[in-house]
């Protein structure tokens, strides 16, 4: 009996999971931030945490599970909650700055992070992307919070009491704290941070009570000053008492400022007057606003919850590194040079990630933004001498390649204009001829990129082949900005011949791209299993095919359509073998390979992501049809072991929204999108003009993962790939799903996307 009711229950739980979403209203309540939670330092199941914030806003919250300074602060796994902290924590391995922690108490006072900590359940917490609740079992305390783009609403809920306490801890690494009792109020600032920030640097942040504090007190590391109302240490924090009755609620108001004490009061009028509700209220809307530009319709609930859930993470990062002063005006605090300066300023970002799907999604949904962004990176450029590449929330030494080339001639190659293009044509420019400070700003190695060819395997540069490889893509990105900006002939032929660079590493033997010597000869031996070395995070089968300017070109290189899909085939069919000698041990991106079951396909990371969609390219779009499915089904689900890697600032999600839309964009500054197929029965994407892009896919279903017929605005369309310029005039696309392939559609080769190749025909 016991056995047939729990196989009852299962198969009203499938069926609850399959069950057809017809509408989509209210988006945001299909959200579960928790996806990617369940994550550590051996195995990344996305290295997220639970962000309650509206889009690209500043500050960030979270409950802090993990001890302080641990980069996993949130994981799933986790039982008792320490705090809840302001974060502005773009990954783990790149960790936190701008931090502090409140944190409700009961009982004896107990302040220092173990003590008071506190048992808690995933059945008593409630995670939205505008609000967050848990109970906190040791305390008998129901905590929640709210966000604006730069404050916070926390309402707690205590116990009948005469020893209701909140704690704030200002953090290590040197912290401030006063409190006010006559405007149950406190202040003070956090340095607390991971690098990346100039000597000045402070989180200046105020919290106003709508309670009049029983007793202060204030602690310097572990030691307690009872009585005590203010304290400047290494590790400085306050403990506010209350008395309350059962049921009683605290309304705490909190905001913050890299500026000024001043600006976080300023900040914290987001709020003004505005209740709990009203602000949670304000926050939803905000967030359905956004999430409502792509309206997916027809999937199962599984779906329909991985989608949006994605989609939020897509819409989290770059943060706004900006503030509005006094007089309105938008400001910022430089993360590069330490002073307060006009304009925007957006980061936590690395473009070696983001540069393939989160900017492309910023184009096509959020233009104007995005070229605030690109303001943000000409003032970058201004106040430090350098474009960023990876930015957290100044410049970081981390990762390869010099990407933000990518995001500033996509922008404008796709019709921005609210943005100092000129000043950022002299700063790629600048990027593409200097090494920077540090190894992942400028180009390391370009002395011998920029005569070579190649930055060589001998030459004492790590990842060598990684940054020949996107440095050539780079290269093509600035000589079509190039063009369209009608800059003099000899830059155009430069970068044009530059982009070609990729063809220096093309090893004819093995069919792969492999690490050069100075002398002109393949690094030996040679491994294509081996990740890192000179490669980033992946092996020759990942980066081979980082070409996605010139697919064309390296197909040619292989020896013709017939080898090109053969070596793609191949990355699924091989077993996921490894040589993880250069990195002493198995590092998370090899062990998500490895058990994920799709050969030496790593999702995980970035290098390969593109590669499913390059069938396309060589007239087997059916194969990517096939491949996108099951890259959806099998490792997305919006849970807490939801993503098959690092999410990385929203790009592992970002592939996934642009999939289920039916297309993506291989390569950024090309204007297409290649063609996959839809994973929703009807998808409408709101653009910024107004204009609306209809995908309908009725016939959409577990089995008809294939495409049997496209129309475009009702005429059949038969190419592998939409134009961001046609979309932009809104459009009806109309596809015919089926269970068996279409061999006959997308064959031509009038119908392949873009190749740089084809220019020189």
């Amino acid at each position: 009996m016991k056995k047939m009711f729990l196989s009852l229950l299962g198969m009203v739980a499938l069926a609850a999971s399959a069950q057809t979403v017809n509408q989509v209203n209210d988006p945001v309540e299909w959200i579960n931030p928790l996806m990617g939670t369940q994550s550590d330092y051996a195995l990344s199941t996305g290295n997220t945490y639970p962000a309650v914030a509206l889009p690209w806003g500043m500050n960030f919250w979270a409950p802090q599970t993990g001890k302080m300074g641990d980069g996993w602060f949130y994981t799933y796994n986790a039982t008792k909650i320490r705090g809840f902290k302001e974060t502005h924590q773009p990954s783990p391995w790149i960790n936190d700055y701008g931090q502090f922690v409140l944190m409700p108490v009961t009982g004896s006072l107990k302040f220092r992070q173990d003590d008071r900590a506190s048992w808690f359940s995933h059945k008593a917490e409630v995670s939205k992307p505008y609000y967050y609740s848990v109970y906190l079992a040791e305390h008998d305390v129901v905590t929640e919070i709210t966000p604006t783009e730069r404050a916070a609403g926390f309402r707690f809920t205590f116990p009948e009491t005469d020893s209701s306490f909140i704690v704030i801890d200002a953090l290590d690494k040197g912290s401030y704290i006063k409190v006010i009792p006559e405007e149950n109020k406190i202040i003070g600032y956090s340095t607390k941070n991971s690098g990346g920030v100039p000597s000045n640097f402070k989180d200046y942040f105020v919290i106003v009570f709508d309670k009049p504090f029983t007793s202060t007190s204030t602690f310097s590391d572990t030691v307690l000053t009872r009585g005590g109302k203010e304290v400047n240490a290494p590790h400085a924090g306050a403990v506010i008492g209350f008395k309350t009755h059962k049921g009683e609620q605290v309304y705490a108001r909190v905001a913050s400022s890299f500026i000024s004490p001043d600006q976080a009061l300023l900040n914290l009028k987001e709020i003004g007057n505005d209740n709990f509700d009203t602000v949670k209220s304000k926050a939803k809307a905000a967030w359905n606003k956004e999430l409502l530009r792509v309206k997916a319709e027809g999937g199962t609930a599984d779906q329909t919850a991985t989608f949006y859930s994605c989609l939020y993470r897509a819409m989290l990062f770059p943060r706004k590194f900006y503030e509005i002063d006094a007089a309105g005006k938008v400001v910022h605090y430089s993360p590069y040079n330490g002073k307060v300066l006009p304009g925007y300023m957006f980061t936590d970002n690395g473009f070696w990630d983001t540069f393939r799907a989160v900017f492309p999604l910023l184009n096509l949904l959020n233009p104007t933004l995005n070229g605030h962004i690109m303001e943000g990176l000409a003032n970058a450029y201004k106040e430090s001498g350098f474009l960023p590449e990876w930015a957290s929330p100044g410049h970081r030494d981390c990762m390869v390649g010099s990407n933000s080339a990518s995001l500033i001639a996509d922008a404008y190659l796709l019709g921005g204009r609210n943005f100092d293009i000129n000043t950022l044509w002299d700063a790629v420019v600048h990027s593409s001829e200097n090494e920077g400070p540090l190894s992942s700003v400028g180009r390391l190695g370009c002395k011998y990129y920029n005569t070579l060819g190649y930055v060589p395997y001998d030459a004492g540069i790590n990842e060598n082949a990684a940054r020949t490889l996107e440095y050539a893509y780079d290269d093509w990105t600035i000589y079509k900005l190039a063009v369209a900006l009608k800059r003099p002939q000899a830059y155009i032929d430069l970068y044009k011949k530059r982009s070609q660079n990729y063809r220096n590493l093309f090893d004819p033997e093995t069919k792969l791209m492999r690490g050069k010597n100075r002398d002109g000869k393949f690094q030996t031996p040679f491994n294509p299993f081996k990740w890192g070395d000179a490669f980033t995070e992946g092996n020759s089968w990942h980066y081979t095919w980082s070409v996605f300017h010139d697919i064309k070109g390296l197909m040619g290189l292989m020896g013709g359509r017939t080898q090109f899909v053969g070596m793609l085939d191949s990355v699924f069919k091989m077993p996921p073998v490894y040589d993880d000698s250069y990195y002493g041990g198995v590092i998370h991106e090899i062990r998500e390979m490895q058990i994920m079951n799709m050969g030496q396909y790593a999702h995980g990371n970035q290098p390969i992501q593109h590669m499913i969609y390059l069938y396309n390219y060589a007239g087997e779009p059916w194969k990517t049809q096939y491949w996108s499915r099951e890259v959806m089904n099998r490792l997305y689900a919006a849970h807490p072991d939801g993503y098959c890697g690092d999410e990385d600032n929203g790009q592992t999600s970002a592939w996934y929204v642009f999939s289920a839309m039916g297309f993506y964009p291989v390569c950024p500054g090309s204007g297409q999108y290649v063609l996959g197929a839809p994973l929703f029965k009807r998808m409408t994407i709101t653009l910024e003009n107004g204009k609306k892009v209809i995908v309908n896919a009725p016939e959409n279903n577990e089995a008809n993962r294939y495409i049997s017929d496209l129309k475009y605005n009702g005429a059949a369309y038969t190419k592998n790939y939409l134009t961001h310029d046609a979309l932009q005039s809104g459009a009806v696309i109309d596809v015919k799903m089926s269970a068996t392939p279409n061999k006959q559609r997308g064959n031509k080769v009038t119908d392949y996307p873009y190749s740089f190749s084809d220019e020189l025909k």
